[in-house]
């Protein structure tokens, strides 16, 4: 427990002082309910009583009175006395006011700054955690996690300060008034204690399996979402519903068995509460029979037990919320702990920013990657497998090769999402992994397979590389993307905002889209992975002449199945089980006998039987 509370002292870290005044704060309400009583206690023995002041009489008794104008001016003036209780319950209720106002401010401050973090850490964490991560659970991390821990610094940190200031307060307070009293009105005080932290032990590894059901949960509900079209075209809403049944169920199973525990210590505790407010009634009225106590002290600590109980009861309360914002913090450190992409030391002869003679020579020796790490069983099945090429400044080289090949692997081993397992890649004669990741991908423009469009407008989708450029800059990528006219199309022009993922635009739009993206972006170094699939094969041709004006202005690497796309490459290698097996411009490569001629003949018989089934009768 004391290791949870390093954490939370360290969360607090620039917001310690408004918590100080938060607690400033709670000093003041504790002084100022204490006195209530006090000032009840004081009117009804001796205003009302008649009681007279002797050595007996509690010296905050005696003060009190002093403050009052004395015994006989209250008895004289009664009114004062609930004027003075109100006065002070109002101003209570101002310090609590600002107490709760400055933990509010932290809280959220604190808060803030730990989404702030996770999103940021999430953005540096290496690809190979996001292929293993759970987006739903991530996401019930940075949210759902985060605010348990939120309304634990808000409200519950300063319970934890209530309680510790009524334990160091209360009991030398009540004691000077009367000793007996005391020991008989805190009987039940140390069971109820004892029980809470005992609930405490128990529910903690609940909270614990809700959260982890809770995120589960999430995840199916992020997939479901994610995949409606496809949920829909397959007719399997009544399977998606079956399968979030079952999730759905453990976690309601799981509040249930947290709710029943929670109910059987509210109930306990109210039972002992109760337990003890009656005792100290039954024992209170017995003295005052006896002339052993006074009503007026009865009065006084049957308040004070009042305000004490609850605090107490809350400890429970403190220690469950305790358990359940030590969970969410272990969830939250779990991401965090997990180490960013790797960053070469500081070198101030590597570039920190866009080189304006960097050429786009790229030079791969005998490259080797497996994506189930070097220590796994299957890394003599790498993706690639000694591979060797290179690529002069503004060549365009097509790489082909069936799937699995190794064609999307190579494009993320150049974007650095993956280091390779051995050889070298270089980029204008410097070694890849030695330079810095942000730099190595502001030098790159890449369409990936499946583009990736943000819910924003098409303008700045298209800035995404450079948010600086102009409008006719972005008209001329968009041309060059033969999507300009399409987006004039919209009712909004670029100013078009687009759907979560871009699905408002048709696979074709997203491809081309993308396409103009990377090239706004002109970077030495152009990928485009199968970057137009979804693409006709006349507005093909079209971006493949707009590209091959541009030749010389960049290195491109085009991977793709459909030759015709590779047609018009300077260079072209194919790829079988991250090995080159063979390399040659178009027309030598469709001359000799090998896998290239092979598919370059099935794809023109497929073409041309196409054509012939169109032609009219």
């Amino acid at each position: 427990m004391f290791s949870q509370f390093q954490v939370i002292w360290s969360l607090m870290r620039g917001f310690r002082l408004r918590y100080a005044c938060a607690l400033g704060c709670l000093v003041f309400v504790t002084v100022l309910n204490y006195g209530v009583p006090l000032v009840g206690s004081a009117a009804i023995d001796y205003a009302v009583a008649h009681k007279s002041l002797d050595a007996a009489t509690p010296g905050l008794i005696a003060g009190l009175l002093r403050l009052l104008g004395g015994a006989d001016f209250l008895r004289a003036h009664l009114w004062l006395a609930p004027l003075a209780m109100v006065l002070l319950a109002a101003a209570a209720g101002l310090f609590s006011y600002l107490k709760g106002w400055q933990a509010s401010l932290a809280s959220d401050g604190i808060a803030r700054r730990l989404k702030d973090d996770l999103y940021d850490h999430l953005n540096h964490l290496p690809a190979r955690y996001h292929d293993k991560a759970d987006t739903g659970d991530l996401v019930q991390r940075c949210t759902s996690d985060v605010e348990t821990v939120r309304q634990f610094l808000a409200a519950q940190v300063m319970e934890i300060g209530n309680a510790l200031l009524l334990a160091a307060t209360a009991l030398p307070l009540l004691l000077s008034l009367s000793v007996p009293m005391t020991l008989v009105s805190f009987a039940l005080v140390g069971p109820l204690t004892i029980y809470a932290y005992i609930y405490f032990r128990q529910v903690q590894h609940v909270f614990k399996e809700v959260a982890e059901a809770e995120g589960a949960l999430t995840a199916v509900i992020q997939e479901n979402l994610t995949g409606i079209r496809v949920v829909r075209a397959f007719a399997r809403q009544e399977f998606e519903r079956d399968k979030f049944a079952a999730p759905n169920g453990r976690y309601r199973d799981r509040s249930l068995h947290l709710m029943r525990l929670m109910a059987w210590y509210w109930s306990i505790s109210d039972v002992v509460a109760l337990g003890q407010l009656g005792i100290t009634l039954i024992v209170g009225a017995q003295w005052i029979t006896e002339g052993k106590l006074t009503v007026g002290m009865l009065f006084a600590f049957l308040s004070y037990l009042g305000i004490m109980l609850w605090p107490v009861r809350q400890m429970g309360r403190i220690l469950t919320d305790l358990g359940k914002t030590s969970v969410a913090l272990t969830r939250i450190r779990e991401i965090l702990s997990v180490q960013r992409e790797s960053v070469p030391p500081q070198d101030l002869s590597q570039p920190s920013g866009r080189v304006e003679g960097l050429t786009g020579r790229l030079a791969v020796r005998d490259l080797h990657f497996h994506h189930a790490g070097p220590e796994s069983a299957e890394a003599s099945r790498g993706a690639l497998n000694g591979l060797s090429f290179d690529v002069q400044p503004g060549e365009t080289l097509a790489i082909l090769g069936p799937s699995g090949a190794g064609k999307s692997t190579l494009m993320h081993l150049l974007l650095r999402l993956y280091d390779y397992t051995s050889g070298s890649i270089q980029f204008d004669g410097r070694e890849l992994s030695a330079l810095p990741r942000a730099w190595v991908r502001a030098q790159i423009g890449v369409v990936m397979q499946e583009p990736f469009l943000f819910s924003k407008t098409l303008r700045d989708n298209l800035r995404l590389g450079r948010g600086d450029a102009p409008d006719h800059e972005i008209e001329a990528a968009a041309r060059a993307a033969v999507i300009h006219d399409t987006i004039l199309g919209f009712a909004e022009g670029y100013a078009t905002l687009i759907g979560e993922r871009g699905i408002t635009l048709s696979g074709g739009q997203r491809q081309r889209v993308a396409i103009a993206r990377a090239v706004l972006k002109r970077p030495p170094l152009l990928i485009l992975d199968d970057a137009m699939s979804a693409i006709d094969a006349e507005t093909e041709s079209v971006i493949l002449r707009a590209l091959q004006e541009r030749r010389g202005h960049a290195t491109t690497l085009v991977i793709a199945h459909r030759l015709s796309t590779l047609a018009h490459a300077d260079r072209v290698i194919v790829l079988d089980h991250g090995r080159i097996i063979q390399t040659g411009t178009h027309a030598e490569l469709s001359s000799q006998e090998g896998l290239y001629r092979r598919l370059w003949q099935i794809q023109t018989s497929v073409e041309s039987d196409f054509k012939n089934e169109l032609k009219p009768a």
